[in-house]
């Protein structure tokens, strides 16, 4: 009987083993039938999460808690506790921290800093590993590979060593028995979610969605095949960017338990000193860094969720490399488009628009009332704001955000957890470098060249809101925005006149070019019938510099779209690569088109009929006169 049952737990372990995606309810299904196993890791987790809970209990009951020193101590205990725990819980704690909705903001600064760092496992069961997955000698893989570990972590560990054909190669081994240990502490933590949903009722979100989730990201990270097909895919997204680089993978030598790639030398980009002896400016290594990310989070929609200072090197030639593919996340286009779309009402402190964009984004239901959100917004951002975007304060603004995502019935999506995890640490790295760093300042610059460059038709609409206030066309607003989509990278002024040109005349452009006209006839009739009146006085009062015309021209306000418009002239001229022949050079297709001559005509007739009508009023007023 004793042999039949350990035959029976040998042959759920094999399947175990072998489950390639994460299924809770084949998970649950195998621990049910072994309550021995589950007994004893239950008693292992659940006595210390008791025994913390008890202390946190008598804290609250004795009014400790309303020292915020005790509470930072009681939140950096509960983070140690999830690292004594096991990968799983570390797992966990990573997660949560990403999830203002759920966790206090003094908890979620301490989870943020849980480290994905273990003691490394014996030798020979690394060495084991690779020989039961590739079923031969390693002698027959590996010309040579280091017995200690050059790193580990909760998942696998990473150790040098050299192909048959002598090229350097990094190999990532994975703990034995992890998929066993980790499918347990999951079927345990989504037990206790389960109660927590069920009896806590100040719990919003959904625990048990949120530990499926990781699961499944879990379970992505564990096959080694999948990292090696992260990295490729990322290797040739980035494959024009000659400032990024990513290890090469040998397919040959790689299995879901092994990874093989190309050994990179290089320095983390937090160790100053030795990223300025490979005569490389560290600030340039972060804008690289910063672009990147962005590059992935808003035009590919593939971004890596991991980048901390371990995954991040500077190479001598002065490149990035990255490294660690098993973390990565996928952004659809609607959502790329809705984070732009947010930014622009952020900028434009439309705290309405922007309460509907949490809608869109998933971070709120249909059905919730907004009109009370809406004010929480004005108070976290007005103030930041009031100082300009390229200087928001991204922590500490996140860190209040927070607090309304915990006080109101937020559910962050799983997508935007890690987008945060991300852009919170790449900041935490450029920190390092630059203490004066902020992260949206960085970022805006790539916002508005998206903005202006991107022919997605929200995007020509969310342009729209960014330049029009009240009905009329903030040259300033454009000035500037031109002027940032500049600053850390050069526009494609072409695309921008070609994709301005084609929206004008497409089907969409019919309001702009009502617009046009309308205005043109308006400006032309105003602008002719005041010149000739003004004209003696400009001829009397020469204008000799520029801070004088726009004096002149803000005192004679029907001058001042013209002057506008000179300066907006001024600033294109000023950006590397802009010439008016690229204009000029437009003109054949802008005159060709027959919207061209309709426009051109129904501005002749609007100018001309209003002048007739100028003269027949003058006319009338001296007939009165006389």
């Amino acid at each position: 009987m004793e042999q039949k049952a350990r035959k029976k737990e040998l042959q759920d372990f094999i399947e175990l083993a072998g489950l390639l995606e994460y299924d809770h309810l084949a998970i649950a299904k195998i621990y049910r039938g072994h309550p021995k196993r589950l007994i004893r890791r239950l008693w292992q987790t659940l006595i210390p999460i008791s025994l913390f809970l008890i202390g946190l209990g008598l804290d609250k009951l004795l009014g400790l808690l309303d020292n915020p020193t005790r509470v930072k101590e009681r939140a950096k205990e509960c983070a140690e506790l999830f690292v004594s725990l096991g990968p799983a819980f570390i797992k966990a704690g990573q997660a949560l921290s990403t999830r203002p909705d759920i966790i206090p903001p003094l908890l979620l600064e301490e989870l943020a800093q849980l480290q994905d760092q273990l003691p490394g496992f014996e030798s020979k069961l690394a060495m084991a590993c690779i020989e039961e997955d590739f079923e031969c000698p390693i002698k027959e893989i590996y010309k040579e590979i280091d017995l200690e570990p050059f790193s580990a972590a909760s998942l696998g560990q990473v150790h040098k060593g050299k192909l048959i054909n002598g090229e350097s190669v990094a190999v990532k081994i994975q703990r034995p028995g992890l998929r066993e240990q980790i499918t347990l502490d999951l079927y345990i933590v989504r037990i206790i979610a389960e109660w927590l949903n069920t009896n806590v009722k100040l719990i919003r979100s959904d625990l048990v969605a949120l530990i499926d989730e990781l699961g499944k990201r879990v379970f992505e990270e564990m096959d080694y095949l999948n990292e090696a097909k992260n990295a490729e895919r990322f290797k040739k997204l980035h494959s024009h960017n000659k400032k990024i680089a990513i290890p090469k993978i040998y397919k040959e030598a790689t299995s879901r338990r092994v990874l093989t790639m190309e050994w990179i030398d290089g320095v983390k980009l937090t160790d100053l000193k030795a990223v300025r002896n490979l005569g490389i400016d560290p600030n340039e290594m972060i804008e690289i860094g910063v672009n990147c990310s962005l590059q992935q989070l808003l035009e590919h929609g593939f971004f890596h969720a991991d980048p901390h200072p371990g995954n991040l090197l500077a190479l001598e030639d002065g490149r990035i490399c990255y490294l660690d593919f098993g973390m990565m996340s996928n952004v659809t286009r609607e959502s790329r488009t809705g984070l732009i779309q947010a930014v622009v009402h952020l900028v434009n402190k439309n705290f309405d628009k922007l309460s509907q964009d949490f809608v869109t984004l998933g971070f709120l239901s249909k059905e919730i009332d907004l009109e009370p959100i809406v004010p929480a917004f004005d108070y976290v951002f007005s103030e930041a704001l009031s100082k300009g975007v390229g200087k928001l304060d991204f922590k500490a603004v996140t860190d209040d955000l927070s607090g309304v995502m915990y006080k109101f019935p937020f559910r962050v999506p799983p997508y935007y957890a890690l987008i945060i995890r991300s852009l919170i640490t790449l900041e935490g790295i450029a920190l390092s470098v630059d203490p004066n760093f902020k992260i949206l300042g960085a970022a805006y610059p790539y916002f508005a060249k998206r903005l202006i460059e991107d022919p997605d038709p929200s995007l020509r609409k969310s342009l729209k809101e960014m330049i029009y206030y009240k009905g009329n066309f903030n040259w300033e607003r454009m000035e500037e925005l031109i002027e940032t989509a500049n600053s850390n990278s050069k526009l494609d002024l072409e695309l921008v006149i070609d994709q301005s040109i084609t929206f004008l005349f497409s089907e969409r452009g019919s309001t702009l070019r009502q617009i046009i006209v309308e205005k043109s006839i308006l400006k032309l009739d105003d602008l002719g019938w005041k010149l000739l009146k003004k004209l003696k006085k400009v001829i009397l009062s020469p204008i000799k510099s520029i801070k004088n015309r726009k004096q002149w021209a803000i005192k004679h306000k029907v001058l001042l779209e013209l002057e506008q418009i000179l300066e907006l002239k001024s600033l294109l001229e000023n950006i590397p690569g802009f010439k008016m022949k690229l204009i000029f050079g437009k003109m054949p297709r802008i005159l060709g088109e027959p919207d061209t001559r309709r426009m051109g005509y129904r501005v002749f007739k609007g100018v001309t009929e209003k002048l007739m009508v100028r003269i027949m009023k003058k006319r009338h007023k001296s007939i009165l006169k006389t």
